[in-house]
This record gives structure tokens, C-alpha cells and sequence, in this order.
């Protein structure tokens, strides 16, 4: 079993602390997966522990939990502008030297500066308050305006709903792009968004009466093979390409050729990781015409190279699930 422990601290938000609960509890073990995961709650204090909803949380489990979990989770931080529990901080490092994988939710990312575990990295945290975690630590690099980081062993996510997306991250990075899209399905959310789409968009439904984009995007995840471009996309949203490239930013935070690329790695990663084809037959089903164009967008957004992937996906018996 993969450990995942989660420090509850006071003051702590709910909903931050419901997500990684949500995603990764123990009940999910109807898939067909070598493992799923452990999840353990955590108290930084003896005394029961009152969240910002005034709810009390009592748990035999404290922070020794920490030195033994594979993955930490910092759900959020209460107190911006007080300072951490020097044990929970401890702590951290500890886990983080001895190899674990270290994530926070929201203002969890102050936590982890506090820790010393951010500085030098790209990370994230709620819009509201990137200045407040720059100007507190400026050996960190605070992008304002993205979902999730990943840098390898630190993630970081933005407020909220975001942590969603992080967590359904990481579990398409330990069990494959199925079984996210699985519990994404059970999640009723979408099952991808890519870390560096917007965290604010001004507009993020369609105005009342304005068509939807969905019919073209079912449409244009049906024809990934193909050399589309936004015309095509906007003709089956019959609108112009100017307004349809206009309303999806509006929508999505992103442009049509970023999504399009984001869609054709994924479909390669599925393909990778459940087909025996070869990886110049990917890059075609895909759509982007040659083997290099694959890897190098593969590569840009997944942080490894298409052969890597699909080794670490085949280096263990993996079974498909329909959802």
C-alpha cells in the first residue's frame, strides 16, 4: 500500500482537507490496480484539533506518521501570517530528505516554504494570496496563474477545486491515465486539466444564450488523427474563428491549439500504456505526424520522454478498467 498522511492542523479548512480524502480514500479498491492507497490523518497537537468550521478532530495518529508516509499532504494553512508548528515543519524535512513525495493545497503552499522546502522552485497557491507568499519568501518563485505545479517530488496546487486537479494528478502519475479518468467519473469533474491552464478566468461560463463549445471538442477528441486547426474546430461550433478562439479563452483559460495538444498527449499516454504500438504509430493516431513532434511536446508536458513512460507503465502487470 502507498501511505499517504495528511497533518490536520487548527483552523483547518474543510474542503481542502475532503479533497485528498475524497480522491484517495481506501474504500476506492473496486479497481483493478496492484495497490491503492493508505490514508492516514494526522493531529500536529495532543488536544483534539477544531477546524475552521468548528468541528472537532481527534486522532491517535500524530506526526510520526510522517516518517514513514510516501506522500505528504498539506491541505491548507489556517493562519497565513502566524508560523507553523516547528515539529510539523521538522517533520516535513524529514520526510522530504528521506525520499517522499511532498504536495500542498491552497495556502498548504506556505506551510512548505515555511519548511524550507520551496525555496528555488516554481509552485503555486491561490491567486488571492501569490504576492503575500512572494514578499514573505523570495527565494520562491510564485506563478500566479496556473492549476498545479509538479517539480518532481513538490506539488502544488492552486485554491480550492485545484486540489482536485493535483490529486487526480498524482494519480495518473502512480496508476495511469484509465484509472484517473475512472475516479474523475465517479468525481462527476473533468477528467484532465492541465496544470498551466488559468486559475481565474473572467468569464468562465459562456454568456446566456451563447453556444457551447462541447459539441466541437467531443468532435475534435474523435479526430486526433487528423491536422486540425481552429477554423475546423470553430466550423463545428458554427461560428467564426475569431469568436470561437475568443470564447474559448473565455472558457477554458487556454487557446484551441493548446488544448488540442494537451488532448493528443493524453490519448498518447493512454496508448502508451495500454497498446503494444510502436511509438512512430502513437505520434500518428495522435495526430502529431511524426515521432519527434510527439516526443517533444510529450516531454515538455510530462516532464519524461514517451519510451521512459511507457516503461515505467509496463514495468508492472496493469489492468484496464471500462469505468
Amino acid at each position: 500500500m502507498h501511505r499517504i498522511a495528511i497533518p490536520v492542523t487548527p483552523g483547518l479548512p474543510m474542503f481542502e482537507l475532503a479533497i485528498p480524502c475524497e480522491v484517495f480514500q481506501p474504500g476506492r479498491q473496486d479497481f483493478p490496480v496492484p495497490w491503492w492507497y493508505e490514508l492516514q490523518l494526522c493531529a500536529v497537537q495532543d488536544d483534539p484539533v477544531r477546524t475552521a468550521e468548528g468541528l472537532l478532530f481527534s486522532s491517535p495518529l500524530g506526526l510520526d506518521e510522517l516518517s514513514t508516509a510516501d506522500t505528504v499532504i498539506i491541505p491548507g494553512c489556517a493562519n497565513r501570517q502566524g508560523d507553523a508548528p516547528e515539529a510539523l515543519l521538522q517533520a516535513l524535512r524529514v520526510a522530504y530528505d528521506r525520499g517522499a513525495r511532498i504536495a500542498s493545497i491552497c495556502t498548504g503552499a506556505f506551510v512548505l516554504a515555511a519548511a524550507g522546502l520551496l525555496d528555488g522552485r516554481t509552485v503555486t497557491t491561490h491567486w488571492m494570496h501569490a504576492d503575500e507568499l512572494t514578499l514573505r519568501w523570495p527565494a520562491v518563485k510564485v506563478e500566479p496563474n496556473v492549476l498545479y505545479t509538479d517539480d518532481g517530488r513538490i506539488l502544488t496546487s492552486a485554491g480550492a477545486a485545484a486540489g482536485l486537479d493535483l490529486c487526480l494528478h498524482i494519480v495518473r502519475q502512480d496508476h495511469g491515465t484509465r484509472i484517473a479518468n475512472t475516479v474523475a467519473r465517479r468525481l462527476v469533474i473533468p477528467p484532465h486539466r492541465e496544470g498551466g491552464q488559468a486559475q481565474y478566468i473572467e468569464q468562465p461560463l459562456p454568456a446566456a444564450g451563447a453556444q457551447s463549445l462541447g459539441s466541437s471538442l467531443d468532435w475534435a477528441r474523435e479526430h486526433l488523427d487528423l491536422p486540425l486547426t481552429v477554423e475546423d474546430l470553430a466550423r463545428q461550433a458554427m461560428m467564426s474563428s475569431r469568436t470561437y478562439a475568443r470564447r474559448f479563452r473565455e472558457t477554458t483559460g487556454t487557446t484551441p491549439l493548446q488544448w488540442l495538444c494537451a488532448e493528443r498527449v493524453r490519448r498518447a499516454q493512454d496508448l502508451l500504456e495500454n497498446t503494444d504500438d510502436t511509438i512512430d504509430r502513437i505520434a500518428e493516431s495522435c495526430g502529431f505526424g511524426s515521432a519527434h513532434q510527439l516526443r517533444t511536446h510529450f516531454s515538455r508536458l510530462n516532464h519524461v520522454t514517451p519510451h521512459a513512460y511507457q516503461r515505467t507503465f509496463r514495468s508492472a502487470p496493469r489492468a484496464a478498467t471500462g469505468g
